[in-house]
């Protein structure tokens, strides 16, 4: 496992972010900025879906919300893998990293199971939010929220 992290660390594109201290800032707001998408669109979903908001129709914002929080996360993937590479190694045996990466596959199988449950699709046509979608959404907000922290942490290890 280490050979390919080491290879991945001598990567072209990893090489260039190492050496270039403007790309690096790019590509590290450019994960800020999907953090903050991805973040920003799923939280007030889940708070809807949770049951706050109750005046705000769900069924008209949850498909915007979710593409939004959708593409912030596939931003978010791409821009942090390109970070992750340039110290791939260090970051691998980081536990704050890996407490990260439990969390944002926490987080997607909760958006799996949300997805392709039924309560999605009763939420969709009817409007009406199950409980264990509330209880989903819940989880979701503090799963998100706890992989947000763990990046955060990631830097102080």
């Amino acid at each position: 496992m280490i050979a390919v992290l080491e290879w991945l660390s001598a990567t072209m594109p990893a090489v260039a972010l190492r050496r270039s201290a403007t790309l690096y800032m790019f590509v590290n707001a450019g994960h800020i900025l999907s953090i903050g998408l991805l973040v920003g669109a799923i939280l007030p979903l889940d708070l809807r879906l949770a049951g706050f908001f109750r005046k705000v129709p769900a069924e008209i914002i949850a498909p915007f919300l979710s593409r939004a929080a959708g593409i912030g996360l596939a931003a978010a993937v791409v821009t942090g893998f390109c970070l992750f590479s340039v110290r791939a190694v260090e970051y691998a045996a980081n536990p704050a990293f890996l407490t990260k990466l439990v969390l944002i596959g926490l987080g997607l199988l909760n958006l799996l199971a949300v997805h392709l449950g039924p309560a999605w699709k009763t939420l969709m046509t009817t409007g009406l939010i199950r409980p264990g979608l509330r209880f989903s959404a819940a989880l979701s907000a503090a799963t998100w929220i706890a992989a947000l922290l763990a990046g955060r942490w990631i830097g102080f290890l």
